[in-house]
């Protein structure tokens, strides 16, 4: 039986410098789609430096569009789910880490609680999460700070390169 639930578009960053990078990337997005919604939409995968913590081994980023019914706490408990499910453990802010995964946008929904913050609070200020949304949403609209995703890039301080490392995803076997 189909859900009459209406379908909301979220925006997804993803992130891995440990291990096996794309393929942490790409288990992640095969998780989200199982457990969230299906992709929409997926950046290129991307390269850049890491952020915060710099003496640490490069990342590999992605943004990707799902559409789900869960409502943001939901989806936010899944992530977490899927993060720890994939062997992430948070030691330390900014520090190496198999997957990241962060609830970018849902909608144009502005949440603000303890541990629920929407829009990411720091995507405008990072590169290596603009470039990827660049890629797939450039004219999605900030909700607080009612300015496209291509403006917010072009005002962002991030000086960090951020390059595309490969266009296709890889195809994971199925399970």
């Amino acid at each position: 039986m189909r859900s009459m639930e209406p379908q909301r578009h979220i925006y997804i960053g993803l992130g891995s410098n440990l291990q096996d990078r794309i393929g942490q990337l790409a288990r992640a997005v095969k998780a989200i789609e199982t457990q969230i919604g299906p992709v929409l939409e997926r950046s290129s995968i991307y390269e850049s430096e890491a952020w915060g913590l710099e003496a640490q081994d490069n990342f590999m980023n992605a943004a990707i569009e799902v559409r789900s019914a869960l409502d943001p706490r939901a989806i936010l408990d899944r992530l977490l789910a899927i993060e720890l499910q994939m062997g992430r453990r948070r030691k330390e802010k900014w520090g190496p880490r198999l997957i990241d995964l962060d609830l970018l946008f849902y909608q144009d929904r502005i949440i603000q609680e303890a541990d629920l913050v929407v829009p990411h609070p720091q995507l405008h200020l990072r590169n290596f999460v603009l470039i990827p949304m660049l890629e797939i949403a450039p004219d999605w609209v900030h909700p607080i700070y009612q300015r496209s995703i291509e403006e917010l890039y072009w005002q962002a301080p991030d000086a960090g390169e951020v390059y595309i490392f490969q266009k296709n995803w890889p195809v994971l076997p199925e399970m």
